[in-house]
């Protein structure tokens, strides 16, 4: 047990972890060992003794345009000395006004109008629920049923959690919403193995939508969420032509098509949104993380017109829409927002992440023959490399490679069980891949 004793001696890091139940941690081990963060600037974090830890996972898929960015510094602090809050019921700002207009600018054409919220997890569930809302003003309130896909992640809410296919975020949590249903995973290793980009083979995997519809009734399906590139579980990108093939069906069947671009918007796979790179127009994308790179706690939906023109009626003071925030389109996420989207474009980042693809991807792949790697994906600045479990102890050679890099390498990188997750900043040199590589070899060779 932590020894919650009171203690007489102040010190310049917390000397009782006790308190804190951390996220998606092994909080035991955690404090045994704590990996503890006191500073960043650009591709680095600096640690609470001093060390500089070069970041390989953009802080958490996030900070695509690095870190202490004076320009987002200076605009939350502005924003907090002129509006810290303003209700977001019945009264606005011009910020958010603003910045959902340079949002929808970024997205596909069609793709108008955005509805904010804090966090990935509550971009999933604010789609769905219009989605399912949307039916229920056409007249189809029986088409209730959800369905998401295998080793997908759309958060942490009971929407996002129920269409998302990752086991262990999903068996402590009972049933769940009812009415849900999954996609066969996009990944099959014995014929995509070391792919680069997007797998040749995989695009019949799509046809399993056509397998429910026969099952539950197109009727019944209000709406399929996808991510373009499944990231939380390990990198796995969406095979050529899967995305359009998705599109084809559920186009027939009347039936939504959501983009969870939460990791994937925003410049990470070297466009704006996934869905740019594929040429697929879906119903609703969801975003957070890079709006505001990181800084401030954003999310939202981005919803194509004839979803949105659909609750446009009525009498003019009703309500259109029963959902929404205290903190939707705060005013420092909105200043955050907007400084990192003059970033983005000043800089010209999601270029410069497309024009880094082949570097990235040739040096990640050059990782192929070191000891336990059974396969490696690559798409835009991303990356997924899958170690072989150790015997009975699955998710333990991911663990210590996580503490291999971040304590005997200064590297920063995400783990998903035995898979390596790198996703750096859109800043990254060339140097930097090099030196990203290197380090990821000697954790790989120190956990073999």
């Amino acid at each position: 047990m932590l020894d919650k004793s009171p203690r007489s001696a102040a010190v310049n890091v917390p000397n009782d972890l006790a308190a804190h139940w951390m996220p998606f941690t092994a909080n035991r081990a955690f404090k045994k060992a704590p990996r503890l963060l006191a500073g960043a600037k650009d591709m680095y974090y600096f640690t609470v003794d001093g060390r500089k830890i070069l970041d390989g996972a953009a802080g958490m898929w996030c900070s695509n345009a690095g870190h202490g960015r004076t320009q987002i510094a200076q605009a939350i602090a502005k924003q907090a000395e002129t509006l810290d809050y303003a209700p977001p019921f019945q009264f606005g700002i011009p910020q958010a006004f603003e910045l959902a207009s340079r949002i929808a600018d970024l997205a596909p054409k069609g793709l108008d109008h955005v509805f904010f919220c804090n966090s990935g997890s509550e971009a999933a569930d604010t789609a769905l629920k219009i989605a399912l809302a949307f039916h229920q003003i056409a007249g189809q309130g029986g088409r209730s049923r959800l369905i998401g896909r295998e080793r997908g992640y759309h958060g942490v809410g009971f929407g996002g959690t129920a269409v998302g296919g990752m086991g262990n975020n999903r068996k402590m949590f009972g049933t769940l919403l009812t009415g849900v249903d999954h996609l066969p995973t996009t990944y099959d290793r014995e014929k995509q193995a070391f792919s680069r980009g997007e797998p040749e083979y995989g695009a019949h995997f799509a046809d399993a939508l056509e397998n429910l519809v026969n099952l539950h009734g197109a009727n019944t399906i209000a709406a399929v969420i996808v991510e373009p590139m499944a990231g939380s579980t390990g990198v796995l990108p969406a095979p050529k032509g899967y995305l359009k093939r998705l599109r084809e069906i559920t186009q027939k069947h009347g039936i939504l098509l959501i983009f969870d671009e939460v990791i994937t918007g925003f410049g990470r796979l070297g466009y704006a949104f996934a869905a740019e790179r594929y040429g697929v127009l879906p119903d609703m994308i969801t975003f957070a993380k890079g709006v505001t790179n990181g800084a401030a706690p954003m999310g939202g939906v981005i919803v194509r017109d004839t979803i949105h023109d659909a609750f446009m009626s009525g009498p003019e003071h009703v309500i259109e829409l029963a959902h929404g925030y205290t903190y939707s389109a705060h005013p420092l996420a909105c200043a955050a927002g907007l400084a990192t989207l003059d970033i983005y474009r000043d800089e010209k980042l999601f270029e410069r992440a497309r024009a880094l693809e082949p570097k990235w991807t040739d040096a990640i792949l050059s990782l192929k023959n070191e000891p336990n790697v059974v396969d490696i994906r690559t798409i835009g600045l991303t990356a997924g490399v899958d170690l072989t479990s150790r015997p009975d102890q699955p998710g333990k050679r991911g663990f210590d490679a996580l503490n291999s890099a971040f304590f005997d390498n200064d590297l920063m990188l995400r783990i998903a069980g035995d898979t390596l997750a790198l996703t750096p900043p859109l800043i990254v040199s060339e140097d930097q891949i090099g030196e990203i590589v290197e380090k990821v070899a000697k954790v790989i060779r120190a956990v073999a």
